[in-house]
């Protein structure tokens, strides 16, 4: 999972980083460069998300990050040793998120159904900067059912649909004037049955006589950005809907009963997309915000291009 402040909206970073399912992988003997480019020290992967054998959603990335900075100049060569395979032909491409993340999305969601695998192998690749790989890395994944939620700020709704079919409709509450929601597509970072959250890790208030001060634990948690957004149930707003309309701190408010029920249908990769928020979309690398970049602005950040997944 990607680490980040446990608590909703405020300023909190907006970058990924973080301890994410580790890179799968035996070290294996090092791989000596050719005699006219001295051994430097080992370039390694922190993390690979998803995590070998799990079943994520259709909006899920292949997110690599380094543990060094991957200079521009050997981007390139860089992706092409970061190979991805599926079981039905997805056309693609890697993205840069500053220099030491690479994610790999496809143009549209994946197709469910689909089985992926990427194999990183960094044996003697070059990292710019004077690394050099050790290792080879392999992660295998299954794309499941097409679940997605779609929420109105304004509307105060939650439409749920699993394969294109609808399945259930939400009542919500979100941000408020102060603390808006972000808007946009993203992916489910991870879910938790309780989270602690506190106004002061994200920058709203540590004052306890604050109004908007809060520090809580709360049930039935999915995470969409690293700076804190969740959607959950709020002891602070117990019936969420157009009636009571109290806002939050940039979470998604659901009641106790829905915020169960829907904790029981997502996944990791799963797409959640927020509208009428006048905050705007979040960054690609607010978590795994990837599909809020139109395919021209991710192929920009590209140093090879589209390409389409090899046969497995």
């Amino acid at each position: 999972m990607l680490v980040g402040a446990s608590a909703c909206g405020g300023v909190g970073s907006d970058k990924a980083s973080g301890d994410d399912a580790k890179a799968s992988g035996k070290p294996g003997a090092s791989t000596s460069p050719s005699p006219t480019t001295p051994a430097g020290p080992p370039m390694l992967l922190e993390t690979i998300t998803p995590q070998t054998g799990t079943t994520v959603g259709v909006a899920m990335p292949i997110s690599v990050i380094f543990t060094n900075p991957v200079a521009a100049k050997a981007r390139a060569t860089v992706e092409k040793h970061m190979k991805v395979s599926a079981s039905q032909a997805v056309a693609g491409a890697w993205h840069w998120m500053g220099d030491k993340r690479a994610d790999w999305r496809p143009k549209t969601y994946w197709p469910s159904g689909t089985t992926v695998k990427i194999d990183a192998d960094m044996k003697g690749v070059s990292n710019g900067n004077g690394r050099y790989g050790v290792h080879g890395y392999t992660h295998t994944f299954k794309i499941g059912d097409d679940v997605r939620a779609d929420v109105s700020v304004t509307g105060h709704t939650m439409k749920v649909t699993r394969d294109g079919a609808p399945v259930r409709t939400l009542s919500i509450n979100a941000g408020s004037a102060e603390y808006p929601t972000w808007d946009g597509t993203m992916a489910v970072i991870d879910k938790q049955e309780k989270v602690h959250m506190t106004s002061c890790s994200v920058g709203i208030s540590c004052d306890k006589g604050s109004p908007n001060y809060y520090d809580l634990t709360l049930p039935w948690d999915i995470h969409l950005t690293q700076s804190g957004t969740y959607v959950h149930y709020s002891t602070g707003d117990p019936n969420p809907g157009s009636g009571s309309a109290r806002g939050s701190h940039g979470c998604v408010h659901l009641s106790l009963a829905d915020a169960k029920w829907f904790y029981g249908q997502v996944k990791q990769g799963d797409p959640i997309t927020i509208t009428g928020s006048p905050r705007g979309k979040a960054p690609a690398d607010n978590g795994y915000a990837d599909f809020n970049l139109g395919w021209d602005q991710w192929l920009a950040g590209s140093a090879s291009g589209e390409g389409t997944t090899a046969a497995l």
